[in-house]
């Protein structure tokens, strides 16, 4: 979603209803301390996945307030990042 409160709202109730989250805060991630707060919130690990290398980016995309508070964070591998992310999970 393009829309903050959906994705809180998503991630509040996936905290209930699921035992992991895959999550591409997309550029909320380096702007948004309300998703970062929905990520710590949920009682659930969360995986943060970027499809390009946020670390080869813009300055101001190298940071992300939301990966702080996930359990791990994949960057730069495309869409495999994907695939690893539920990797991580089900090994977790």
């Amino acid at each position: 979603s393009n829309h903050e409160g959906e994705l809180i709202d998503a991630l509040h109730a996936a905290g209930k209803s699921c035992q992991g989250v895959v999550f591409n805060p997309g550029g909320f991630s380096h702007t948004s301390v309300a998703l970062r707060d929905a990520v710590e919130a949920i009682q659930v690990p969360v995986v943060e996945v970027h499809i390009s290398n946020i670390h080869g980016r813009e300055h101001f995309r190298r940071t992300s307030l939301t990966a702080a508070a996930a359990k791990a964070c994949i960057s730069g591998l495309g869409l495999q990042g994907y695939m690893s992310a539920l990797e991580a999970l089900l090994d977790s």
